[in-house]
């Protein structure tokens, strides 16, 4: 892959390494006492390590060499390699992945003072590795031409991406993916007119996949592209984030359909939808098994991937505008009520009678969703979540005010990174 090596540095250090932490770094300790949290490195290694941004009491960095191997260890990443910023973990083996996540999952708990038994990760279903269904691309402009990018991990700086572009995406989406590139290309679109392309693939139970995209731009006269299933959105420049301003147009069909445990659920390439289906439906079953038997109001609801699918869900909230329209063409005819609002605003629907499903975002539970709950009592809180960190908070606070942890499991919803989902279910103590 092409790429740029102007990154800043320290002299190199050299360190053995401890453990992995939340996060996904390595952490060891300087000559200095300072920590060193390192990427590209693996617990009883000695490494010698870039440093890359130095504070007073810590330093960040990756390990450019090797000195001593951890068995474990199977491959190594160049700085300017783009799997060191989207697969970061695909220098370990499958076993011993699980085995760390499971670990920090488990030290993420203990933390907040619970001690938690965790069964060991589940090992994900076999597929190619390509597991994702979404992704987000920048732009690189030269004298070349225009290319995808990504980010340099700790870094400000782009790389600029080769065709198939991400090594945990489906070919069907880097072929889209193609096509759009040579259209803007075409068109002689500048890098400095857009602001991402984001891709959307659907599982193709039936064997089709279908791949659906938006171009994020900065230019409300941008030129029309005659491609299919893709829609352009005006952002406003001012923007950090690729959000939609204003769509300039759509060329044809933008939703997508998937299949979760037997119940089809559509979703838009805006729409919140869950990424590695098979890992996610793993999830689903448990839930499913500890939850069965209760009346149930999903929180956080997204396009009701988790309300649907498990069924005797009474009431979904979501606040999205586009997840809250998925959600209501996906109940159609089903008795489930689809309230549009925040969570915070909608403490009424929790109440003693429902099991109460949540899957926040990564902040956690609002503080006044917690306290309702402790308030309210359902009898059951099945709480799902892609940062432990603030679940294992909010669990804290559930725990010292009448509730006790019955079931807890971590899930590789995102194999080669250190990105850990955990499942924790309470019950009225």
């Amino acid at each position: 892959m092409s790429n740029q090596k102007n990154v800043k540095s320290k002299d190199p250090v050299t360190v053995t390494i401890d453990k992995l932490v939340h996060g996904g770094q390595a952490m060891g300790t300087l000559e200095d006492g300072r920590k060193i949290f390192a990427w590209n490195a693996l617990p009883g290694e000695k490494v010698v390590a870039e440093i890359t941004r130095a504070r007073k009491d810590y330093v960040e960095g990756f390990a450019i060499e090797v000195l001593d191997a951890s068995p474990e260890r199977i491959g190594f990443l160049d700085r300017g390699d783009i799997n060191l910023s989207i697969a970061p973990w695909s220098i370990m083996t499958e076993a011993a992945e699980r085995t760390y996540k499971a670990k920090i999952l488990h030290e993420t708990f203990l933390r907040e003072g619970l001690e938690v038994d965790l069964p060991p990760m589940n090992e994900e279903p076999a597929d190619d590795g390509r597991y994702r269904n979404n992704v987000e691309f920048s732009f690189w402009g030269d004298d070349d031409g225009l290319y995808f990018a990504h980010y340099l991990r700790a870094s400000h700086q782009k790389i600029k991406l080769e065709y198939p572009y991400n090594d945990l995406i489906p070919t069907q989406m880097s072929d889209v993916a193609k096509g759009i590139l040579e259209a803007l290309n075409e068109a002689s679109v500048r890098a400095g007119d857009l602001k991402s392309l984001v891709l959307r693939c659907s599982r193709g139970s039936d064997g089709a996949p279908k791949v659906v995209a938006a171009l994020f731009v900065k230019n409300r006269d941008f030129p029309l592209l005659t491609l299919q299933d893709l829609t352009v959105i005006y952002s406003n420049p001012k923007s950090p984030a690729s959000v939609k301003t204003k769509v300039l147009y759509t060329k044809g069909d933008i939703k997508l359909t998937d299949s979760i445990l037997g119940k089809n659920i559509t979703y838009d390439v805006f729409s919140f939808f869950q990424v590695n289906l098979p890992v996610f439906e793993l999830a689903l079953k448990k839930i499913n098994e500890l939850a069965a038997d209760l009346p149930k109001i999903d929180m956080y609801a997204g396009v009701g991937t988790i309300g649907i699918p498990l069924g005797s869900t009474d009431i979904l909230v979501e606040l999205d505008t586009d997840n809250v329209r998925m959600a209501k063409e996906n109940v159609g005819e089903l008795p489930m009520q689809v309230v549009h609002a925040s969570s915070e605003a909608a403490l009424e629907y929790i109440d003693s009678k429902h099991c109460l499903i949540v899957d926040p975002p990564r902040a956690g539970l609002h503080k006044d969703v917690t306290w309702r709950i402790v308030d309210a009592k359902p009898p059951k809180v099945v709480y799902l979540s892609c940062n432990p960190s603030t679940q294992a908070r909010d669990v804290r606070t559930l725990v010292e005010n009448g509730y006790k942890v019955t079931h807890i499991e971590g899930f590789n919803f995102f194999p080669r990174t250190p990105h850990i989902e955990s499942l924790v279910v309470l019950e009225l103590a």
